[in-house]
């Protein structure tokens, strides 16, 4: 029998949050009951709030989830009641993609995680007064006292872990850094600039520390963030209002070029400019993503030198297998999430929107009480 929650209910494009009373469903054979205990802010969710992604509404959101088992479906079995987890992305598991192991490049990402707000067949997760309300956003929609995930989005922790300091692993920090791990994997001796200081450009940053990297550039016109970057391993920070970036990354390598870049951005010109400072051979992954229909012009013939540009998911990442990683090095010291964390109780979201939105905040995280 579906049971009342408390959600943060998005009615409409550029509104504020209402926290409402909703009915969710009882778990299906493959879905997990959970608890909130916190749940981290992400970009895309202030970019649905937005509009710039076609999300159903009203609907609910949230895609960083941390909490505890509640109740399991019939078919599930790598979790059970009072289990700690943490949520991320959902994929399908059938298709050639999540077979070879690339599960955030499932050939129906979109629809199960951004733009369906339903169960991959139809169904709704959530109502109000008998009437649909979407959910299911990146299989959670964890703006909510309890969400229902899908298992294959269900990472277990251990019982001690602190599962608010933990909640932004579910995507903007995996992204990060394993765009950095998975996808580039940067060669010894070599340079990596990361463009944009927020949480998943200095979540690449945490990562390029880890590997032999001569040089880390980090680009971004706020100096603050430029700041907390120099103190999490980057070498290079630079300002880049009223530059010219290529030159200056030009310069910075002796005219050769970086040889692995990260945008985080999203922002046109900014993706331009790191494009024509790639070295022959290198390569620039788009992680940051402008409204649909922007392009960026090239020209064929520097790409001939090897160059590329490579567009990114979720980090490449199998959830299970790089959150507990990067668990680990947390518990190292060697990846120091907690410098981009600012906390904000579940009632005040808009606060907590606003200020992701005006950069005060890198990375807000929701306490439920």
């Amino acid at each position: 029998m579906p049971h009342d929650i408390s959600a943060a209910v998005l009615p409409d494009y550029d509104r504020p949050f209402e926290v409402r009373t909703v009915q969710l469903d009882d778990p299906r054979p493959n879905e997990v009951l959970v608890k909130l205990v916190a749940t981290g802010v992400c970009g895309t969710d202030l970019g649905v709030q937005a509009g710039h992604t076609p999300f159903p509404l009203p609907g609910v959101l949230g895609h960083e989830g941390a909490g505890v088992v509640e109740a399991v479906g019939a078919g599930v079995s790598t979790v059970k009641p009072g289990d700690k987890v943490l949520l991320s992305f959902t994929s399908c598991g059938v298709c050639r993609n999540c077979k070879l192991g690339h599960p955030a490049f499932c050939q129906y990402f979109l629809t199960l995680n951004l733009i369906g707000g339903r169960r991959a067949d139809g169904s709704y997760t959530l109502h109000e007064g008998g009437e649909p309300v979407n959910g299911h956003f990146f299989g959670q929609s964890s703006f909510a006292t309890h969400a229902l995930a899908d298992e294959r989005g269900v990472t277990r922790v251990s019982d001690d872990a602190d599962l608010a300091a933990l909640a932004p692993l579910g995507c903007g920090i995996q992204t990060g850094a394993g765009t950095v791990l998975n996808i580039l994997k940067p060669a010894p001796g070599t340079t990596i600039a990361v463009f944009g200081a927020g949480a998943v450009g200095l979540a690449a940053v945490m990562a390029a520390r880890l590997t032999s990297v001569e040089r880390i550039v980090v680009v971004d016109i706020v100096q603050s963030r430029l700041d907390l970057a120099a103190t999490l391993g980057a070498t290079h920070p630079i300002n880049s209002r009223d530059l010219d970036l290529t030159q200056v990354l030009l310069d910075l390598t002796d005219g050769w070029g970086i040889d692995y870049a990260v945008d985080a951005t999203g922002n046109v010109p900014v993706i331009h400019s790191a494009i024509l400072a790639l070295a022959p051979l290198g390569e620039l992954a788009l992680v940051g993503a402008p409204p649909v229909g922007h392009t960026v012009d090239l020209d064929v013939n520097f790409m001939l030198s090897g160059r590329r540009v490579i567009g990114v998911t979720e980090g490449d990442s199998t959830p299970q297998l790089l959150i507990p990683a990067l668990i680990e090095l947390i518990a190292q010291g060697r990846f120091p999430l907690d410098k981009l964390i600012t906390p904000f109780d579940f009632s005040n979201i808009n606060d907590a929107m606003s200020a992701l939105k005006d950069g005060s905040a890198l990375k807000p995280v929701l306490h439920f009480a």
